[in-house]
C-alpha cells in the first residue's frame, strides 16, 4: 500500500471509529456501567470481530479482483454510492442516547469480550460497510496479504483509542452527545457523502 494510500485510510479511519456505531455505543455504556478498564474486554473483542469481517471482505474482493481488474472498477462505485448513501442516513439520524443505570449488577470479562465481539461480528451492516470502503484502498499490484495486515493494524489501533476514550470519559461523552449529537452526525454524514463520491474518482 502507497503512503498516499495509507494515509488516506488512515483519515478515513479515525473518521469511521468517531462515527457513532453499536461496538462504539457499547463501549460508552459499558465504560458507564463497568468502568474503563473492565470495558478493555468489550473492546479487545470487538476489535477481533472487526479483523475477521476486514478479512472475509479483503480476501472475497481480492479473488474477485484476481478474476477480473473489472470487478475492482465496479467494487468501487457501488461501494462509493454506498458510503454516501450511508452518509445520508447519518445526516437524517437523531442523536445518540444512552440509558444507564447503577444496579450493582457485576459481569465477567469473558461475557464483556463476547459482547464486543459478537456485535462486531454478526453486525450486517459491518460487513456491507467493509465492502463497500476496501476495494477503494486495494492495489492489485500489491501483495494482498501485506495490504490486509496494513488495513487491519490501522483500523484497530484507531478503533482502540477512539473506544478507550469513550470508555474512560463515558460520564462526560454521554450529556455532549446529548447536546450536539444531532451537528455531530451531520458532519460525519457529510464526511461520508463526500468520501463515498470522491474515492471511486481517484486514479
Amino acid at each position: 500500500m502507497a503512503l498516499n494510500t495509507w494515509l488516506l485510510f488512515l483519515v478515513t479511519s479515525v473518521g469511521i471509529s468517531l462515527t457513532p456505531g453499536p461496538n462504539g455505543l457499547l463501549a460508552l455504556t459499558h465504560g458507564a456501567l463497568h468502568g474503563g478498564r473492565k470495558t478493555l474486554f468489550t473492546i479487545a473483542g470487538g476489535l477481533i470481530g472487526f479483523v475477521l469481517v476486514i478479512a472475509l471482505c479483503m480476501f472475497g474482493i481480492g479473488a474477485l479482483v484476481q478474476a477480473s481488474i473489472i470487478w475492482l472498477v465496479v467494487l468501487k462505485w457501488v461501494g462509493g454510492l454506498y458510503l454516501a448513501w450511508l452518509g445520508v442516513k447519518l445526516w437524517r439520524s437523531p442523536p445518540v442516547a444512552v440509558e444507564v443505570s447503577s444496579d450493582g449488577v457485576t459481569v465477567s470479562a469473558p461475557a464483556l469480550f463476547r459482547a464486543g465481539l459478537l456485535t462486531a461480528a454478526t453486525n450486517p451492516k459491518c460487513l456491507l460497510f467493509f465492502s463497500a470502503l476496501l476495494p477503494q484502498f486495494i492495489d492489485p499490484d500489491r501483495s494482498l496479504l501485506v495490504q490486509f495486515t496494513v488495513v487491519a493494524m490501522t483500523y484497530t489501533v484507531t478503533e482502540f483509542v477512539t473506544e478507550l476514550a469513550i470508555a474512560s470519559f463515558a460520564a462526560r461523552v454521554r450529556p455532549w452527545l446529548a447536546r450536539v449529537g444531532r451537528r455531530f452526525n451531520q458532519v460525519c454524514g457529510g464526511i461520508f457523502v463526500a468520501v463515498g463520491l470522491a474515492l471511486p474518482l481517484r486514479a
